[in-house]
């Protein structure tokens, strides 16, 4: 995920800035040999893989940045995140495969670069392999685990990330319900918003928003990046040369990539993507079939689903779209996860206008997006509530949230003793039926379901 500078890279590419321009570029990344004398290496499949990894590295960051963004802990030395983007071979399409960072993985067998010592295979979570044996050892590990070969590396670290948003402006993003995580910082209220890069970052690093941790992270980092293609190549930011020296310069001081990657690839993948958008880009989670996965000296981890997986990298390797059965539509409106299922959650609608009809047509759109609605709607006692209200007991506030990621821009009201049932009370804002969104509850353990296209998961989509 922090390895955004490669569409930056790309989007000057095909604006045809120049090749001088790319060389310099090349020269400023800091190179590092992830392949070396690694052998046994899957076959070569179709397109371009490219292991994106970031890292927890905060060196440069300030004081001032470490106290706003709650960046004070130390650094595990370890791939905070684990992306697989494949680059179709015709260039006109990337998918992205998260791979959680507590996944189960065994190493290789494998000589410790700093000591010369030679460690045979063993189990281990997969973000340590960074730790462990740095690059080439997480490039292994990846390959081992997947059966995809990886042809280029890269890696960027929390300040990069933060001054590539800065620069490009911010990048917005929009949620539904309220997300606050005191660990990070994180504090949105239901709407949009543009975060800037350290807003940016405390969003792709919450975990604890929901229960599904890091896995419902990693959904969220998904959706910033398709939000971020959006506004790099809607913007025109870095179509602009003097804009985009200001991001090379921003960005270069913490990019690492591995020595192959370099000017005339640059040049070649930015000519041909020069059409890119967010509704060339399709993302998804590695399937898991067992959480906490217990291992012996390692701990929790979290197993993947041998056959669903498998069918996932197998696309990769045969330079398959995972949406191929889905047609492509201008805005197409994919549901929003939430985490108890609408069919659970038990609706009473009431009309707190003078409008005549408004609770029963909430009840019936609300009852066709899943939810247990009473089918018998009520008058309110006032019939001045401008704002859709819904009020539910503290007790449920997990099926709150559910319906409120259906009515964005309702009004929670907690009242403690009301029971399991939600009550909505329709303020004149509801005028349209049709603005009740569709909402999935999303089992953790099974994230495979959820394969979402870019443009489905910006805003406005």
């Amino acid at each position: 995920m922090r390895a955004v500078t490669t569409l930056s890279v790309v989007v000057l590419a095909s604006a045809g800035i120049g090749h001088a321009v790319v060389t310099s570029l090349d020269a400023g990344i800091a190179r590092v040999d992830a392949f070396k004398d690694m052998k046994n290496r899957p076959r070569a499949g179709h397109g371009m893989n490219v292991l994106m990894v970031g890292t927890d590295g905060r060196d440069k960051i300030s004081q001032a940045e470490r106290r706003a963004y709650r960046l004070g802990g130390q650094p595990c030395h370890c791939t905070d995140t684990v992306m697989i983007v494949h680059i179709s071979d015709d260039r006109e399409r990337a998918t992205v495969v998260s791979l959680p960072r507590d996944s189960f993985a065994e190493v290789p067998e494998h000589v410790d670069p700093a000591t010369g010592q030679r460690h045979p295979a063993h189990p281990i979570r997969l973000n340590a392999a960074y730790a462990e044996g740095g690059p080439q050892l997480t490039v292994a590990t990846v390959e081992a685990l997947t059966h995809v070969k990886i042809d280029h590396y890269l890696e960027v670290d929390f300040t990069s990330f933060m001054k590539t948003v800065d620069v490009l402006g911010g990048v917005q993003v929009c949620t539904p319900t309220p997300l606050k995580d005191s660990y990070t910082g994180l504090d949105l209220a239901p709407g949009t918003h543009v975060l800037n890069g350290g807003q940016a970052l405390q969003y792709v690093r919450a975990r604890h928003l929901d229960g599904a941790s890091d896995l419902g992270r990693m959904k969220r980092q998904q959706r910033f990046l398709a939000a971020l293609i959006e506004r790099a190549s809607s913007s025109g930011v870095l179509l602009n040369p003097m804009r985009f020296r200001d991001v090379t310069r921003a960005v270069l001081g913490s990019v690492r990539a591995d020595e192959g990657f370099g000017t005339d690839e640059l040049l070649d993948l930015g000519r041909a993507m020069r059409n890119f958008s967010p509704s060339s880009s399709e993302f998804t989670t590695v399937p898991i079939g067992q959480m906490n996965y217990q291992v012996k000296g390692v701990g929790s981890t979290l197993k993947w689903n041998p056959a669903a997986s498998g069918r996932l990298f197998d696309a990769l390797r045969d330079d398959k779209p995972l949406t191929a059965d889905r047609p492509h539509r201008a805005g197409a409106q994919a549901p929003v996860p939430v985490e108890v299922d609408p069919r659970q959650v038990r609706v009473q609608t009431e009309n707190g206008t003078a409008t005549a009809g408004l609770a029963k047509r909430l009840d019936a759109a609300l009852a066709a997006a899943g939810f247990a609605t009473t089918h018998q709607p009520v008058t309110a006692a006032v019939h001045d509530v401008t704002r859709t209200v819904i009020s539910y007991d503290p007790r449920w506030d997990r099926s709150a949230r559910s319906l409120l990621a259906a009515l964005p821009g309702s009004e929670l009201r907690a009242v403690p003793g009301q029971g399991k049932m939600l009550k909505v009370t329709v303020g004149l804002d509801f005028k349209d039926a049709g603005k009740v969104r569709r909402v999935k509850a999303e089992d953790p353990a099974r994230p495979e379901q959820s394969v979402v296209r870019g443009n489905e998961v910006v805003c406005g989509a």
